[in-house]
């Protein structure tokens, strides 16, 4: 579809003579956008001052949370992990490594292959941030069962654009 050409329907589908002609296609309170990106944004203000403590990002954290899990990914795959590509994730990866947090090596397979791993550094920061996932559900003010649906909806949302970094 062409977007330059779309004309919201009203609700006999005809083209739409005004935005009260539009069934809430333009009222504030039913895009999805907004919740979505408004509790992006506090979700990663209440992680701050938590990762305050350990000197690093939301988004290092984030790196950290995965290899944690996964010890060694290429940049590739941690990107695929994350929603990110390369070029967000290379400046970084950088920082990571200048906190020595996160070490290098090239694939000897194919040079153009970058792996990431924690240092001793990263590996001993998960002990130091074991209380954050309780801390961080404890500010969140809801229920067990509310969280874990919300996060199995985002994560089913997700999953529609696996592969998709760009």
């Amino acid at each position: 579809m062409e977007f330059s050409n779309f004309r919201p329907m009203n609700d006999q589908n005809q083209p739409a003579k005004s935005r009260e002609d539009v069934s809430g296609i333009f009222m504030f309170p039913d895009q999805i956008c907004f919740p979505m990106y408004a509790s992006s944004r506090m979700i990663t203000r209440l992680y701050k001052p938590l990762l305050d403590e350990l000197d690093i990002t939301y988004p290092q954290y984030l790196v950290l949370l995965v290899l944690w899990n996964e010890k060694k990914l290429s940049i590739s795959e941690l990107g695929q992990r994350l929603f990110l590509n390369t070029n967000t994730l290379t400046p970084l990866i950088k920082k990571m490594k200048d906190k020595g947090l996160i070490k290098k090596q090239r694939s000897r397979a194919d040079e153009r292959t970058v792996f990431v791993q924690l240092t001793e550094k990263g590996v001993q920061l998960e002990e130091q941030a074991a209380p954050i996932p309780k801390a961080l559900l404890d500010s969140l003010r809801m229920s067990t069962e509310d969280i874990e649906a919300i996060r199995d909806i985002m994560w089913r949302f997700l999953g529609n654009f696996a592969g998709q970094t760009d």
